[in-house]
């Protein structure tokens, strides 16, 4: 459904990557008249070059109330949700902090500005979760089958529970949730994208997951359309098809290593020594189980078909052609991070097995 588009749009999340890439996407249509970057955090040198015609305020949600009300914000996109902890920016408690708490605040702003009429918001299709019990493909409809275990998937369950109640108080509000698989294209720079841009990638043993991507330009796109059409609903954004983590390594040209799930399980600290950064619970049962979703509602909604999960890992894979040849040198570094990582973990079990039986243990009698 196509009507005018918003005269002011507000943009949450500018010192991101993909915030930055909306609100400038955003700003360039002639159609709309003033974009405004919401966002506590200066960006990124890499990223102010976008941002020349947004408007930046260094304001976090708790100031949102005030700023949305005097710009008058007719579209707020909230883009502010990050999917992993940053351990030197707070951890997981500054994550949920963000996500969790400043949507619950930025949604109390969006209830009380009287000219808004769209609200965007980026979730995820973790919001599905990851578990044995998981169907073969998730529409919009389905549940999850298990408390997900990571803390984005748990926090994109109480975001999107926000917006439903949202929605209940301002129904005159177009209120589109967007669930995009994980991203990927030549420049998007993810745990996922730096996970197999690895010479070796650590693999769960036994289990070969299917996985979707999107590629960022459809992502934008649909973005794009949200805010200046009317798409009411919930939508699972994902390229078609899929690729098997096997398929995936192989395609990147890299080696995997297999390792037990419950190794992989401490990937946390072996991902930061080969230069992944954080990985957490909710990638851990990804690579464990996969997950996919339909993307029907979306393509008929929209008129839109973003180009399928191979195609889009594809261009992943040629922006990384250069500079990522598999040398002996490479292999071999990250084979040794790989297993002083896991050296580590089972020295760190055998410590805290030796600690339980002592605890156990039966202090004997002084008979002397």
């Amino acid at each position: 459904m196509v009507t005018s588009p918003p005269g002011v749009v507000v943009v949450t999340g500018v010192s991101r990557f993909l915030g930055a890439r909306v609100a400038a996407r955003l700003a360039a249509d002639p159609r709309i008249n003033r974009v405004v970057g919401l966002d506590p955090h200066e960006p990124p040198p890499a990223l102010l070059g976008l941002l020349g015609d947004v408007e930046l305020i260094r304001a976090d949600a708790r100031a949102a109330s005030g700023a949305i009300a005097d710009l008058g914000a007719e579209a707020l996109v909230h883009m502010a949700v990050t999917s992993a902890p940053d351990s030197q920016a707070g951890g997981r408690a500054a994550m949920k902090e963000q996500n969790v708490i400043g949507t619950m605040q930025l949604l109390a702003a969006a209830q009380g500005a009287p000219g808004l009429r769209k609200l965007v918001v980026r979730s995820s299709t973790a919001a599905y979760g990851a578990s044995f019990r998981d169907p073969a493909v998730f529409t919009e409809d389905t549940e999850p089958r298990a408390v997900p275990r990571g803390s984005f998937a748990r926090d994109i369950l109480d975001i999107e529970g926000y917006v439903r109640g949202f929605r209940r108080r301002r129904p005159d509000v177009t209120a589109t949730v967007l669930r995009f698989a994980p991203f990927i294209s030549s420049t998007a720079q993810t745990s996922l994208t730096r996970y197999f841009a690895q010479p070796v990638v650590p693999t769960v043993f036994g289990r070969d997951a299917r996985l979707q991507f999107v590629h960022v330009d459809d992502a934008l796109e649909i973005l794009h359309r949200s805010v200046v059409e009317d798409h009411s609903g919930t939508f699972n954004v994902a390229g078609d098809g899929v690729l098997a983590l096997s398929q995936a390594v192989r395609r990147a040209g890299r080696i995997s290593v297999p390792l037990p799930e419950g190794t992989l399980s401490t990937a946390a600290a072996i991902a930061r020594n080969v230069g992944i950064g954080e990985i957490g619970l909710d990638q851990i049962d990804l690579f464990v189980h996969g997950r996919v979703v339909d993307t029907t509602q979306l393509t008929e909604e929209f008129g839109f078909t973003p180009r399928d999960t191979a195609t889009a890992f594809d261009d992943f894979i040629k922006g990384h052609a250069n500079g990522s040849s598999l040398t002996a040198a490479r292999i071999e570094a990250a084979e040794r991070a790989i297993l002083d990582g896991i050296r580590r973990f089972r020295a760190a079990a055998a410590e805290q097995a030796g600690r339980s039986k002592a605890e156990k243990s039966p202090v004997g009698s002084d008979l002397s």
